[in-house]
């Protein structure tokens, strides 16, 4: 495996194999946690877990397009992006100002993310009384990490479709919920939407940046919508920098959006404004 900086990739000397490179470092890295916590042990802690909350319900909940807020520390394309860095704040922010669900990063070699951090999330949501489901986004391809992810109290997990064969992708969504969690499966082109509409996907998130090159087009959201039918959720991911872009993906027809980095570049005085602002604009695009 080529040698890479955690904190920022070079993406022209990587270019199609940013992928690659991050799913060759989870297949050594997952074994080598279950050799610290083998599964049996992770599975029994799951058990023990809270209930998790309806994803699914919390996204539909209001009219328009619901904000799902991003706990973000780096990427590998932008090295650090949140400077101001205490995730339990952040996601405070997101929860008091109107964020429907909370995505948390738990990648640590390339985004510098944490489970740890989720755990502390839900710690915190429930200190505050506030019932917002709390998604694990990482690159799960292992039953271990579907575990993990209950076992640190996730409500919902991220499926890359991209990453996974049909059986896999069926058998992770149908594991987690089992486990009471929900699954946003993840696309960004015709074919992985197919995929995923076979898989039995019942919420199907749209990913405007391309995983193998990192380049975004908004617009990828719009093309793919009309190979998805009505009765599932549509999520609209990356690229969403402005009110204007959160009624595009509205009128594209999303039920949530899924915003990280535009949040967490901002000072922690900024966020509470500009979280209140694509919530509202999500509202708004629907009653318009």
């Amino acid at each position: 495996m080529p040698k890479v900086k955690p904190s920022k990739l070079d993406i022209a000397k990587h270019q199609g194999e940013v992928l690659n490179l991050i799913m060759a470092w989870k297949r050594q890295e997952v074994p080598r946690q279950m050799e610290i916590a083998p599964l049996a042990q992770v599975k029994a802690f799951a058990r023990l877990a809270p209930p998790a909350l309806d994803f699914a319900a919390a996204l539909t909940a209001e009219p328009g397009a619901s904000l799902i807020a991003e706990v973000k520390r780096a990427s590998p394309s932008k090295g650090v992006i949140a400077r101001e860095w205490d995730p339990e704040q952040i996601a405070e922010t997101y929860a008091r100002n109107g964020a429907a669900a909370i995505s948390c990063l738990t990648d640590s070699r390339f985004f510098q993310g944490k489970l740890e951090y989720l755990t502390a999330i839900k710690e915190r949501l429930r200190e505050i009384g506030r019932a917002v489901p709390v998604l694990r986004k990482d690159f799960i391809y292992h039953e271990y990490q579907v575990y993990e992810a209950r076992m640190a109290g996730a409500d919902a997990i991220l499926l890359i479709v991209g990453v996974l064969g049909d059986n896999d992708l069926r058998e992770l969504r149908e594991l987690a919920e089992s486990l009471g969690m929900a699954a946003l499966v993840e696309v960004h082109d015709e074919a992985e939407t197919e995929r995923a509409l076979k898989s039995g996907a019942r919420i199907i998130g749209v990913n405007n940046r391309d995983l193998r090159t990192f380049q975004v087009d908004i617009e990828t959201t719009g093309r793919l919508r009309k190979l998805i039918p009505p009765d599932k959720i549509l999520v609209g991911e990356s690229g969403i920098r402005t009110p204007e872009d959160v009624q595009r993906m509205a009128a594209m027809g999303c039920d949530a959006i899924l915003v990280g980095e535009t949040f967490c570049r901002l000072p922690q005085a900024q966020r509470a404004t500009k979280v209140k602002e694509f919530v509202e604009a999500g509202r708004r695009s629907r009653r318009a």
